[in-house]
């Protein structure tokens, strides 16, 4: 058979004839590696008319499969849609440590409690690994199977025997490999084959699979963007390693609403779910202390109050400084120059340093006042009204515009007693401000 030669980015799987420095889909350097495969003919590959299968009704179509199964966790359920869908395909991303096969053990232990019989199929702990990890967080359970290999056609005949698991873990995609492609576990071709064999056996067998997904350097999850397609859902663990909380978000889900999260708490026996998120994320807030703002923002479906610290203070060097951890640096500069051109603070002498307590890592744009007055409030050293809650996007022009979910943030912000408001005009209640020179003449005159 001829064989030829292409080079694949290892980023985003992106195919080139020719090796070059830089890739042309995503524009990295240095991650085209070369790959061999079989030259087609010019015959083959199309189907002739008499070949084509003639499309068929949906509505006389019969429905196939069942509703989904319970995870055992309700909220975890209301996140995927329902459970775990009967063939349906899971990609679960995050960095390492930040407790993936921690939350996957956790519920494969549950579902061994309820009489299920889920496969654990790592290709980076051994047996012995993974029981005393199961024996630590309290789910050892005789009906939870687990396998140690990175041979992914074992993981494939598990699924396609007449008696299949009820899930299907792989963790991870990345550590796994398959006879039927070239190259090292992890590589691009690897990756490829090895998802999309486990999602076709899976939707064969009508058993639910989740695969577990390293992450690059920048975040993304490692290996082609096809992998993200190929699923069902994809789902992202993430939050600071050094604190307790994780965040659960949904990309993309077939099965049920995006954009939603779950957040976890990181105990000694594992994550537990965090009934009321609500107040989760201010801590021990001092209201007390100039430069601390609570907005009311929204994550998904989820009105969070979360804390936005601001510090100015004066620069000794030429170029002030300028750092955001958990906000946009790009907004965070937006918003410094729009307080010295609309309000005529003057910040140019002042390194500023920004930040969302917990932790957190948010680009809801409704964090722009509360940021706005953290910063004047650390500017003036003067600390705002205790129970002040703020939202709302600033534009160039030092206006204040509504963001989505106002109705939800208003519901939430007078749940928990907070007062006064500050909101973008139009709104209902008293407290509306319409641009930055209301909101600095309420706080600050």
């Amino acid at each position: 058979m001829k064989t030829r030669q292409r080079y694949v980015c290892a980023e985003c799987g992106g195919i080139s004839p020719s090796w070059r420095g830089q890739c042309p889909r995503c524009g990295k350097w240095n991650t085209l590696a070369a790959q061999t495969v079989a030259a087609s003919s010019a015959k083959s590959g199309l189907a002739s008319p008499s070949s084509a299968v003639p499309p068929a009704s949906l509505a006389d179509h019969p429905d196939e499969g069942g509703m989904a199964a319970p995870t055992g966790l309700a909220d975890l359920d209301r996140v995927l849609g329902g459970g775990l869908a009967p063939g349906g395909a899971i990609l679960l991303g995050g960095e390492p440590g930040i407790g993936k096969s921690t939350l996957l053990l956790q519920l494969a232990g549950r579902l061994a409690a309820s009489g299920r019989s889920p496969v654990y199929f790592s290709g980076e702990e051994s047996l012995s690994q993974l029981k005393s990890r199961a024996a630590r967080l309290k789910c050892l359970h005789p009906g939870l199977l687990a396998v140690s290999s990175t041979d992914a056609s074992q993981a494939v005949a598990l699924l396609s025997d007449p008696n299949p698991p009820s899930l299907l873990i792989a963790d991870s995609v990345q550590t796994l490999h398959s006879p039927a492609a070239e190259g090292a576990s992890g590589s691009v071709g690897q990756v490829r084959a090895v998802s999309s064999e486990l999602v076709e056996a899976a939707k064969r067998s009508g058993t639910p699979l989740i695969l577990v997904g390293h992450v690059t350097k920048d975040g993304q999850i490692a290996g082609p963007k096809l992998m993200e397609h190929m699923v069902d859902t994809v789902l992202y663990l993430e939050g600071e390693r050094r604190h307790v909380f994780r965040i659960l978000r949904v990309l993309k889900n077939r099965f049920g609403p995006t954009d939603e999260l779950l957040v976890f708490e990181m105990r000694e026996k594992g994550l537990a779910v965090v009934a009321d998120p609500s107040t989760f994320f201010l801590g021990e807030r001092d209201a007390a202390l100039s430069g601390s703002a609570v907005v009311m923002a929204v994550e998904g479906q989820r009105p969070l109050a979360v804390e936005v610290q601001a510090l100015a203070a004066h620069s000794y060097l030429g170029i002030p400084r300028r750092t955001a951890l958990g906000v946009d640096q790009g907004r965070l500069h937006l918003l410094l120059a729009v307080l010295e051109k609309r309000l005529g603070v003057h910040l140019g002498q002042s390194d500023i340093y920004a930040k969302l307590g917990g932790g957190l890592s948010m680009r809801d744009p409704g964090l722009d006042l509360g940021l706005a007055a953290a910063i004047l409030s650390s500017f003036h050293d003067r600390p705002l009204p205790a129970g002040a809650v703020f939202w709302g996007e600033v534009d160039l022009g030092g206006r204040i515009r509504p963001v989505s979910g106002h109705d939800m943030r208003l519901k939430q912000a007078k749940r928990l007693g907070y007062g006064p408001l500050f909101f973008p005009r139009p709104g209902k209640g008293a407290q509306g401000v319409s641009d930055l020179a209301a909101l600095h003449a309420a706080l600050f005159s």
